[in-house]
């Protein structure tokens, strides 16, 4: 039995914010909006661009400042911008009529140029919560997105840290995974009685900083 499910990832994300043990982890997000969109590209000059509700990577695009301008990126394809209005026009035409998320950019740590993060899934089980599988994703080429369903290759949690950080300790790295884990889902049930499933969307960055992505109430 699956339990409750939620589709919200803001709900879910500002859930956690509620949480100072594990509020450290997660991307500065913000719910999308122009004015939100040009503070969040100062800051930070790499953004992401995801539906409230959706899942499997669609939808999803990168907004990016740089020293030529602006750029958007949405699959494979990159589509370049001088000034940060003509970007704004253009990402209005390619979103749907749907409510969107900005997440500050994480520069995920790579194995031969391609992006990888980590799913965990765990699942409440006789009362108690089992973790079912730590994997990691890795992006088809030329994409930025990781999911399975977009052409990712899956492969072990210590593999995918061990070739794309050799200079970390993986065994610690999925350690501290499986502690925020924990922590996460105690916080989660107290805003959310009855979750049975979930499944953890992690980012190791290029220094070997553990980020949040998501949490997902289906995990595929």
């Amino acid at each position: 039995m699956a339990g409750r499910q939620l589709a919200s990832k803001w709900r879910k994300t500002a859930a956690l914010l509620s949480d100072p043990r594990v509020s450290g982890y997660i991307p500065k997000t913000q719910i999308y909006s122009g004015s939100a969109l040009r503070l969040m590209l100062a800051a930070y000059g790499d953004v992401v661009v995801k539906p409230v509700v959706g899942g499997g990577g669609h939808g999803v695009i990168r907004v990016f400042r740089d020293g030529g301008g602006y750029g958007l990126t949405s699959k494979n394809r990159t589509r370049r911008y001088s000034r940060f209005g003509e970007m704004f026009n253009g990402l209005q035409r390619m979103k749907l009529r749907r409510r969107y998320l900005i997440q500050q950019g994480i520069s995920l740590a790579r194995i031969d140029g391609r992006p990888i993060d980590y799913r965990v899934k765990v699942v409440r089980s006789n009362g108690a919560w089992e973790f079912r599988s730590m994997v990691g994703r890795l992006a088809r080429p030329g994409l930025f997105v990781t999911n399975l369903c977009q052409g990712g290759t899956m492969l072990s949690c210590r593999e995918g840290l061990r070739r794309s950080l050799p200079r970390i300790n993986s065994a610690a790295k999925r350690r501290e995974m499986r502690i925020v884990t924990v922590t996460c889902i105690q916080t989660l049930e107290r805003h959310f009685p009855g979750i049975g499933e979930l499944g953890f969307d992690y980012a190791v960055d290029r220094n070997g900083r553990l980020w949040i992505l998501e949490v997902n109430t289906r995990p595929q």
